[in-house]
């Protein structure tokens, strides 16, 4: 898991599609408790898309939160098209990708995940901290278009997303060993 530049290939594209879906899947039938029914839910699996950043590169953490946010939406029966599409769709993506790209600027995940406690608080400060600002901007939107007020929509979005997103770090070191494990086995396409 080498740090890296992520190429846009076909064999990435196909990522982004497939965890995308698998997410937006997860949110939609894997999350049934309604906050804001038609608009927010609890997301158990709000960690999934900044664990895919980690483990993947931002980039396909970014697209896998996006297409992931359209699937949830179109499926669950929440989609709102300028909120979905625009603010809700482009920050959770900036909210997988940030903290990926945050952490490993200047060293592989490998390294990262060595140093375990450092890594559990760094990442849930950046995960934390990017998903605040995800649920500030979405409930932004989400009141401007729904006419609901911006505190109410922050606080159950907050609910919502907050306590799934500070599981990231405790998923990514149960993940990546087994990520490591599985690329020695199967070669690099």
């Amino acid at each position: 898991m080498a740090a890296g530049k992520n190429k846009l290939t076909f064999v990435n594209i196909i990522f982004f599609v497939i965890f995308g879906v698998l997410t937006g899947v997860l949110w939609a039938y894997g999350s049934p408790i309604p906050l804001i029914p038609g608009a927010v839910h609890f997301r158990t699996f709000a960690f999934m898309i900044v664990v895919i950043g980690f483990l993947f590169g931002p980039v396909t953490g970014f697209f896998a939160g996006y297409i992931g946010t359209l699937v949830w939406s179109l499926l669950g029966g929440y989609f709102i098209a300028p909120h979905t599409l625009l603010a809700d769709g482009i920050t959770v993506g900036l909210s997988a990708a940030l903290p990926a790209f945050v952490m490993m600027r200047s060293k592989t995940l490998d390294e990262l995940v060595a140093e375990k406690g450092k890594f559990i608080w760094k990442s849930l400060f950046w995960s934390i901290l990017f998903g605040c600002l995800m649920i500030l901007t979405t409930s932004l939107s989400l009141s401007f278009f729904t006419g609901l007020s911006y505190w109410y929509c922050v606080t159950w979005i907050g609910i919502a997303d907050v306590a799934p997103i500070a599981l990231t770090p405790f998923v990514v070191l149960l993940l990546a060993p087994r990520l490591k494990r599985i690329q020695t086995i199967v070669p690099r396409i």
